[in-house]
C-alpha cells in the first residue's frame, strides 16, 4: 500500500551528512532579510567559551567570536541594535527553578553566580557598553523574561540574527522564539557552537528546515556591508 507520509527514516547517515545534503539542496525558500536586523549574541561567557578553564565550555569553529564581532561591528555602524546575553543566578539559585535541580556541582548551571568568572563575558568579545544591550537571562531563550522583545519593537526590527551557544540549547530556543514572535530569523553557521557535532548539525538542520535561515556568516556580512 502506498502511503503519502513518511515512516521514520534510519539510514546510517550522520547528522553532519544530513546537514550538508540539506544545505546543498534547499527544499524551501528563505525567509530572507527584512529592512532592519538585530544581532542577538547568546551566552558568550567564560563558562561556555573558555575551553582552557571550564569543563562546561566548548568550541566548534575557532573563529566563532571573531565572526560574531565582525557582524556586530557592522550592525552597530549601520545603526542596528546589538544584544549580548549571559546566564547567571542568585546565590540561592531560586531563579534557576526546576532547571537547576538535576545536579549540584561547581560546574552545574545554577552555580553560575552573578559577577563570577563563569558569568563574565569572554574578553575576546568586542562589546560596546555605550550602545549594546546586555541582559542576564535565566532560561534557554534570550526572549524569556528579558527586555529583548521591547528593544526590538522600539528599533522597528523585523529580522533577528542569532549567534552563540549552544546550537542545540539556547541558540535553538532563541531562534524558535524569534520566529514565533514574527521575526525573520537567521543563524550564521560559523557563529554557533556546541559540545558534539551531532548535536550541532542535527539542530542546524532542524532550524534550516523549520525555523530559520541557516547561512554562512558571509551572507550576513554582505547584507550589512551593502547598507
Amino acid at each position: 500500500m502506498t502511503i503519502p507520509g513518511t515512516r521514520m527514516v534510519s539510514d546510517g547517515r550522520t547528522a553532519r551528512q544530513i546537514f550538508e545534503e540539506v544545505m546543498a539542496n534547499p527544499a524551501r525558500a528563505r525567509f530572507g532579510f527584512g529592512a532592519k536586523l538585530a544581532i542577538v549574541n547568546v551566552d558568550f561567557q567564560n563558562a561556555y567559551t573558555r575551553i582552557d578553564e571550564f569543563k562546561t565550555a566548548y568550541e566548534t569553529d575557532p573563529r566563532q567570536i571573531e565572526h560574531t564581532n565582525t557582524i556586530s561591528r557592522l550592525a552597530r555602524a549601520a545603526g542596528m541594535p546589538v544584544v549580548w546575553t549571559h546566564v547567571g543566578y542568585m546565590d540561592s539559585a531560586a531563579d534557576a527553578g526546576v532547571w537547576g535541580t538535576r545536579t549540584d556541582t561547581p560546574d552545574s548551571l545554577q552555580n553560575i553566580k552573578y559577577d563570577s568568572r563563569r558569568h563574565a563575558f569572554d574578553d575576546r568579545c568586542e562589546i560596546d557598553h555605550a550602545v549594546d544591550a546586555i541582559y542576564t537571562k535565566r532560561m534557554p531563550s534570550a526572549f524569556f523574561e528579558t527586555p529583548l522583545q521591547s528593544l526590538l519593537v522600539w528599533h522597528k526590527v523585523d529580522t533577528v540574527v542569532v549567534t552563540g551557544g549552544s546550537t542545540s540549547g539556547c541558540v535553538r530556543a532563541t531562534a524558535v522564539d524569534s520566529l514565533s514572535r514574527g521575526y525573520r530569523t537567521i543563524v550564521p553557521i560559523e557563529t554557533c557552537a556546541d559540545k558534539h557535532e551531532s548535536f550541532h548539525f542535527a539542530n542546524l538542520t532542524d532550524l534550516q528546515l523549520k525555523y530559520a535561515d541557516v547561512v554562512p556568516v558571509q551572507d550576513v556580512v554582505d547584507w550589512l556591508e551593502a547598507r
